[in-house]
């Protein structure tokens, strides 16, 4: 069965998030204030309407009472609160808000959403940890406490099994996937020496990433 979504707002980061849900073969729901913007995105979506994102009747008929999760994409604080509020009033089991700093974050919390996230505050930690890091090509924080590094190997361990390096103990790290010329590879072969063009994806606790990075 098909996950539903409902995403609320269609800004950047809304459409962007609506386009990937259902390209990925998920139903999805968007609702948009601006007739404009909902026109133009109708052809990425399952369904997508114009309306008041705080009348619960409205969000009712839409269907975003029986989607799986909703994202609420939009900017201002007030109107994110009652949609927040709204959804969980509608039995929304997975409550997802976009967040510009802490307080608001916070509020959000308390008034029944189940996650927050920070977009800008994800972007600038990702961009840091590959600018401090020749190695590292992309970075992800999945938890206060892990992260998922996509990073080249070091000099030193060109040429060299993942047997042979054994890098949980060494390094404390993790190698999930291999991704070469643009393919990943999630079955590893420990054997297989490492080349310098590959990429390793690796999961990793944040307390370790200095020593990773240096």
């Amino acid at each position: 069965m098909r996950k539903s979504y409902a995403v609320l707002g269609s800004g950047r980061f809304g459409s962007n998030v609506a386009k990937e849900l259902y390209e990925s073969g998920a139903d999805v729901i968007l609702i948009d204030r601006n007739p404009d913007i909902i026109n133009r995105m109708s052809e990425y979506v399952t369904c997508a309407y114009c309306g008041d994102i705080g009348d619960t009747a409205f969000l009712k008929e839409a269907g975003v009472a029986y989607a799986d999760a909703v994202v609420i994409a939009f900017a201002e604080l007030e109107p994110a609160i009652l949609a927040v509020m709204t959804c969980k009033e509608l039995g929304v089991p997975n409550v997802i808000v976009k967040a510009k700093d802490e307080v608001s974050g916070e509020i959000f919390l308390k008034v029944g959403a189940d996650k927050v996230i920070y977009p800008e505050k994800e972007a600038g930690l990702r961009l840091a940890h590959v600018l401090l890091s020749n190695g590292f090509l992309d970075f992800f924080e999945l938890s206060d406490t892990v992260s998922m590094v996509e990073m080249l190997p070091k000099k030193e361990w060109v040429g060299k099994s993942l047997k042979e390096l054994n890098l949980r103990k060494s390094h404390h790290i993790n190698v999930i996937a291999i991704k070469e010329k643009g393919d990943v590879k999630a079955f590893i072969d420990p054997d297989m020496p490492l080349r310098e063009d590959c990429a390793l994806i690796v999961t990793v606790h944040n307390k370790d990433l200095k020593k990773l990075r240096n």
